[in-house]
Parts: structure tokens; sequence; C-alpha cells
């Protein structure tokens, strides 16, 4: 009787193998177990009620920690018990007019600060297509058309998002050397290039994508099918903006 060989189970990658891979300039698979989001995509929001709660505390706790005082030194100001000051805080309960305006006199700020969050409007920024902003960055080499695909004019978020849509020509030059702060988001929907970051080369397709911190040399270092559209998502800190 013919003796039967027994295959030996594939295993899928693990964050090991994918720490390697990457290290290797090795595109690494999407199905990659335990590589989860840190938020649900599709989660809903609760009741207008408890994120009124939520815009509260967190007002408050941004008043309290730019006085650099304790939940202590707020409770001896106010009379409010610590507890209580906590639950506020993290949004689990509504705080009554009397509470409120106890915290706005020991926090020295206009009872109308607690409702700022939830008043502020969510802006949306639509382009039609082909009508993206064509501008000029600074450290733009020639032939490098880059069109800003949209802008938020928040100026309260800490972090900014710069959407581009870029294009090389044959007049492009290449340029592997750009370098800025924040992290990058490419994904690659036209043409084919060779893109570097580092000491690592990718060659990217159309559908490819590469995430990478922002602050290592990088850029298109050969172009091997013209014209080449990909779109460039630069995320950085305000304040840190890339040159």
């Amino acid at each position: 009787m013919a003796k039967t060989k027994h295959r030996r189970p594939s295993r899928s990658p693990g964050a090991a193998d994918l720490a390697k891979m990457r290290g290797a300039g090795v595109k690494a698979p999407l199905n990659a177990p335990k590589v989860m989001s840190s938020q649900d995509p599709h989660a809903v929001r609760e009741t207008k009620d408890s994120i009124l709660e939520v815009a509260i505390g967190h007002e408050v706790r941004a008043c309290r920690t730019k006085l650099g005082i304790s939940i202590a030194d707020l409770s001896v100001a106010t009379g409010i018990s610590p507890g209580m000051l906590s639950k506020i805080e993290n949004g689990n309960i509504s705080p009554s007019l009397t509470t409120l305006q106890s915290l706005s006199r020991a926090l020295a700020v206009p009872l109308t600060t607690f409702f700022r969050r939830f008043e502020d409007t969510k802006a949306a920024s639509f382009v039609p297509a082909g009508e993206g902003l064509a501008i000029e960055r600074r450290g733009t080499r020639s032939g490098h058309q880059y069109h800003l695909l949209g802008y938020s004019s928040e100026q309260s978020s800490r972090i900014v998002v710069e959407p581009y849509m870029i294009t090389l020509t044959k007049e492009s030059d290449v340029f592997p050397l750009f370098q800025h702060a924040g992290m990058e988001f490419l994904y690659m929907l036209q043409g084919a290039v060779v893109y570097r970051h580092a000491d690592k080369r990718y060659k990217m397709l159309p559908g490819d994508s590469l995430f990478f911190d922002a602050d290592a040399p990088h850029g298109p270092e050969e172009m091997l099918k013209l014209p080449i559209r990909f779109l460039s998502i630069i995320c950085y800190m305000r304040g840190d903006g890339p040159d």
C-alpha cells in the first residue's frame, strides 16, 4: 500500500512575519490575522443628549487641564465631589445649570464654553471630478502636478489631513528625496512607478498602496509607465506642516 504524504498545514503570516516582509520591501497580504482597526467604521453615535453630556465633559476636562489643576483641586474650588466631577468629565451624567455655573466660576471661563464642542458645525469638502485645486507645494519638483482634493478650515483640530491627486508625465523629474513631517499614504491609480522610501524600493501598479513615515527620504525613483497618477494623503500635527 502506497504511503500517503501528509502536508503540513499552511499558516497565515503573523505580526512578526509581516514586520519582516515590510522590512524587506515585500508586499504584505491584506488578510493578515489580528490586524484590527482601533474603531468600528460602521459604529452609530449615541443619542443627541448623550453627545451633549460628552461634549460638556470634554470641555470641563480641557479647561481644568489648561489651568494645570487636578480633580481634587477643582473639587475644593467648587464644592463638587471628585467622584461627581469624574462622572461629568467622562460624560456619564448631565450636570445641572447650578453645577455648570460653579464650574464656570472656578475655571474662569464663560458658561457657554462648555457647549462649544456640541454647537460646532461639522464641515464637509466636496470636489467635483477634475476640479481639484492645482497648487504649488514647497519642495515640488518640475512636472509634478498636485491637485488638492479637500481641505478643512477647522483650526481647532490638532491634526491636518491633506489629500492630493498627483500626476507624473514625461516632463516630470524623478526625485526620491522628499522629506516632511507626518505620515503619508499612497494609492496607485494609473501607470507604473518604482517608489522609494528610505532604503527600500517598491514597484507600484494600479491598486497598490504604500503607507509610511514621511520623515524618511521618499519619492518616485523610476517611472516605468506614463502617465502616472496616484492618490497621496498626508497627515501631520498642526504647526508641523510638510515642506
